[in-house]
C-alpha cells in the first residue's frame, strides 16, 4: 500500500507542474490563465501565445504522462510483490490530476488532454495511437479540439473492452476501470466545452 501512494504522490507532483503557466510568463510575460479561455493548456496556449508556444507546451504535457508511468515501471520492477499493472494506473490517474488540479498554482490547471495521451501511448501503444488518429481526424474535420479530445476519451474504455494485448503490463488489475476514469477526469474537465458543443457555439481553431 506505502509504494502505491508514494506512486500517486510522485506522479501528482510531476503533473502539478504546469509547463503552460511557465512558459507564457517566461516568453510573453503572463499567466496563460489570464487570457483567451483561462485555462492553462495547448489550445488556449496557441490562442494566447503562440505556436511555438504552443508546440513546447504539447510535448511536455505529454512527456509528464510519459514520465509518471516509467517511473511507475521502475519502482515495480523494484517492488516485485506489488501489482504492476495497478501501479501504472494510478500514475497515470495520479498524474493527470496533477494537471488539471496544480498544487503549485493554485489548483487551476489544465484539461488534461495532452498528458492523458502521453499516459495512454505509454499504457497501451496501440489503443493510444487509435485514439490519437481519431481525434485528430474530428478535429481536422469540425476544427473543434474539444469534440475530438472528447470523443478520443469516450473511445479509450470502448477499445479497452476489446483490446487485450499491447499493455506496458499485465496484472491482476484490469485497465477497463482505469480507462474510465481517466475518460470521467477529461470529460469533467471538459464540461462547459460541452455545453457550447450541444448549443452549437464551440470555439473553433483555424489552420
Amino acid at each position: 500500500m506505502v509504494v502505491y501512494v508514494i506512486m500517486a504522490i510522485i506522479a501528482y507532483l510531476i503533473g502539478s507542474i504546469n509547463f503552460s503557466i511557465i512558459i507564457s510568463k517566461k516568453i510573453a510575460g503572463f499567466d496563460v490563465r489570464e487570457k483567451g479561455s483561462g485555462n492553462a493548456g495547448t489550445t488556449n496556449m496557441l490562442r494566447s501565445v503562440g505556436k511555438g508556444a504552443a508546440a513546447l507546451t504539447l510535448i511536455c504535457d505529454i512527456l509528464k504522462g510519459v514520465v509518471s508511468i516509467l517511473i511507475a515501471i521502475a519502482i515495480g520492477s523494484i517492488a516485485k510483490t506489488i501489482d504492476k499493472a495497478l501501479l501504472v494506473q494510478i500514475a497515470g490517474i495520479a498524474v493527470v490530476i496533477g494537471h488539471t488540479f496544480p498544487i503549485f498554482f493554485g489548483f487551476k490547471g489544465g484539461k488534461g488532454v495532452a498528458t492523458a495521451l502521453g499516459v495512454l501511448l505509454m499504457s497501451n501503444w496501440q489503443i493510444g495511437l487509435i485514439c490519437l488518429v481519431f481525434g485528430l481526424v474530428l478535429i481536422i474535420l469540425t476544427r473543434m479540439v474539444s469534440l475530438g479530445s472528447c470523443s478520443a476519451a469516450v473511445l479509450f474504455p470502448v477499445l479497452t473492452i476489446f483490446i487485450k494485448e499491447h499493455y506496458i503490463v499485465n496484472g491482476e488489475t484490469d485497465y477497463l476501470i482505469y480507462s474510465i476514469i481517466l475518460a470521467i477526469i477529461v470529460l469533467y474537465n471538459h464540461r462547459s466545452n460541452i455545453k457550447r458543443i450541444m448549443a452549437g457555439n464551440e470555439n473553433r481553431i483555424k489552420f
